[in-house]
């Protein structure tokens, strides 16, 4: 669900955004027949989300909501977290996130054979409506955890959590912050990734 994260962990290689983007649509064993670096590609969005799962600073994002929202809060953090990213983005990368939205836009329509069939309904739609850029705006936030809570198989007022982000936004940000140096430190060590979100 967090796009942008992922990508921007996957460094400058093309592929291993590819196969980061579609970590969230391929279960399972990764089939054998993956080309080299979109295997590397889910393996790095696998391991991204076990750090993510029990890092203590997204642990600690996840105790400042609401426990109404139950086990919806790791989505949440998820999405307030490519918030973050997005809209502080000039700290992280020198390049305009619009520029690098468009590169992967075009990276996602040439390679649209390869990507699994849940990604090829998603991949359209976040074209279209900028999802990468558009998440910068909180109005967004509270839309696409709307459409998420829609595909629960138990619902969660998930869009009602953009409250929690205005309370605890600082803090939030505090916990995104210490997240993202633990996770780049990560992907260098284990994986050789050097992030400069180019």
């Amino acid at each position: 669900m967090n796009y942008l994260v992922h990508l921007y962990l996957a460094g400058d290689d093309a592929e291993l955004q590819l196969g980061g983007l579609m970590g969230d649509f391929v279960k399972g064993a990764i089939p054998a027949d993956y080309p080299e670096k979109l295997a590397l590609g889910l393996q790095l969005h696998r391991r991204i989300d076990s750090l993510a799962q029990n890092s203590p600073h997204t642990r600690q994002s996840r105790h400042r909501l609401h426990p109404k929202f139950g086990h919806g809060r790791g989505i949440i953090i998820d999405i307030f977290y490519d918030h973050f990213l997005a809209s502080d983005w000039p700290e992280h990368s020198s390049q305009p996130l619009e520029g690098y939205a468009a590169k992967v836009y075009r990276l996602l329509q040439k390679n649209h054979d390869k990507l699994p069939a849940g990604l090829q309904q998603v991949a359209p739609r976040m074209i279209e409506h900028n999802w990468l850029v558009s998440y910068r705006q909180r109005t967004v936030v509270g839309k696409a955890l709307q459409r998420i809570s829609q595909r629960l198989s138990r619902p969660l007022p998930l869009a009602e959590s953009v409250d929690d982000l205005a309370i605890h936004e600082v803090s939030l940000r505090q916990d995104f912050k210490k997240f993202m140096t633990e996770a780049t430190d990560f992907v260098n060590q284990e994986f050789g990734i050097t992030v400069r979100g180019g």
